[in-house]
């Protein structure tokens, strides 16, 4: 993968890579900064992997959300120390047992954001599942961690 930036004014950039779309960077309120992609890009990875598992799944799923909260230490560099995923499947009759494994399968198999991720820092992974009740209405079924309570830890 190749991926470039280029610079237009005081720390204002234009990112581009394969797809040819344009990304704005910027340390202001001009783009985006260089470490929101980096949790915009774990949570698109994953989301991306369970959505898909889940519909493989014939999981009747009518809407879908991915949150990543990670902290970062005060000092520089900012480096992330830890995230957290929270996975919201709202649908019709969602199994649990369903969202657990797409989840599991995505931190372990798929998504490789996650995987170069958890060697820099330990990221927990939470779900919640609503069922739809029509008209734009939700009601929590079950909440829980997964997969089967990991948590992945850099290495030593």
């Amino acid at each position: 993968m190749d991926a470039k930036v280029i610079w237009s004014e005081r720390l204002h950039f234009n990112g581009s890579a394969g797809s040819g779309l344009e990304l704005p960077l910027d340390s202001g309120p001009g783009g985006f900064d260089p470490l929101e992609l980096l949790a915009i890009g774990l949570a698109g990875c994953t989301a991306m992997d369970v959505i898909s598992i889940l519909s493989k799944k014939k999981q009747d799923v009518t809407a879908f959300h991915v949150q990543v909260h990670a902290e970062q230490q005060t000092e520089h560099p900012h480096v992330f120390t830890t995230a957290k995923i929270l996975y919201l499947v709202t649908g019709h009759n969602v199994d649990e047992a369903a969202v657990r494994r797409a989840i599991e399968l995505s931190a372990l198999k798929y998504c490789p954001v996650q995987a170069m991720l958890t060697k820099a820092f330990p990221i927990e992974l939470f779900y919640e599942i609503y069922a739809d009740l029509g008209d734009g209405a939700t009601e929590l079924v079950t909440r829980g961690q997964s997969p089967n309570g990991i948590l992945w830890l850099p290495p030593q």
